[in-house]
Order: structure tokens, then sequence, then C-alpha cells
């Protein structure tokens, strides 16, 4: 009975840590609005780990900067800045952002703002990263 606690206490705080700390979960859970991302949508995510200390200004700055600079392309919607939580990776932030085909995925991959902000930006500052595009399931 013990262990079966521990794993329904461990699925009911990490499970959920661990989706919302990748951010991968924008608008609620299931029930709430069970329809999270349109047919034709693209959800994009990147978790990554910068070459500065969490907290510092410069972290911030990259932070705030990512996020002026990407939600300024048109076909970027639901843009957040997370910070990682979770114990199982190395990871420290995550962006995501949603769009509505994969037309609009293409076009923000070469949008000039995207190219410079990755050559700028992302490939000095930036150490490790993972990314992942999640399209809605059948």
């Amino acid at each position: 009975m013990l262990k079966t606690m521990k794993r329904r206490t461990f699925i009911k705080n990490g499970g959920a840590a661990a989706i919302i700390g990748t951010g991968m979960v924008t608008q609620g859970f299931a029930g709430a609005n069970d329809e999270l991302l349109g047919d034709t949508q693209i959800q994009h995510g990147v978790i990554f780990t910068l070459k500065y200390e969490k907290g510092s200004p410069e972290t911030k700055k990259f932070l705030l900067d990512g996020k002026n600079l990407l939600t300024s392309i048109p076909v970027v919607n639901n843009f957040q800045v997370f910070d990682q939580v979770s114990a199982k990776n190395d990871f420290q932030y995550g962006f995501t952002m949603v769009f509505n085909s994969k037309e609009d995925y293409q076009t923000y991959n070469e949008h000039p703002t995207h190219v410079g902000f990755v050559e700028e930006r992302w490939m000095k500052e930036v150490t490790d990263f993972l990314e992942i595009d999640f399209e809605k399931y059948a």
C-alpha cells in the first residue's frame, strides 16, 4: 500500500510539475479545455541552458530579448518563457509558442528576426538545448 501511495504522490506532484516545467501545456489540464491545440497547429518548444548564472542580468536580458524579438514575428502565437523546475534534467529555461500551420512554422524558421536571433544570440549564449515540436495526434 505504501508503495502505491508514493507512486500516486509522485504522479500527482512530479508528473504535473514535469509537464508544466516543459511548458508544453499552455492552456490548462484536459477537462478544463480539451482542445488545447487546433488540428493544424504546431506547438514549438525549446528547453535550454545559458552560459550565465541563473538570475544574472545577462540571463534576464537574454530571456527578455528573446521574448521581444520572437514575438515580433507575426506568425508567433502564445509565446511563453519558462523557468525549468524539474530535477530530472539539467536545462534551465524554456520558450514555447504556437503556429497555426506548418507554413507558419516554416515562415518563422526562415524569418530574418529568428535567423538573426539564432546567429547573434542563441549560438553564442546557449550552451545546450532540446527542441521539440508537436502537432495534435489524431
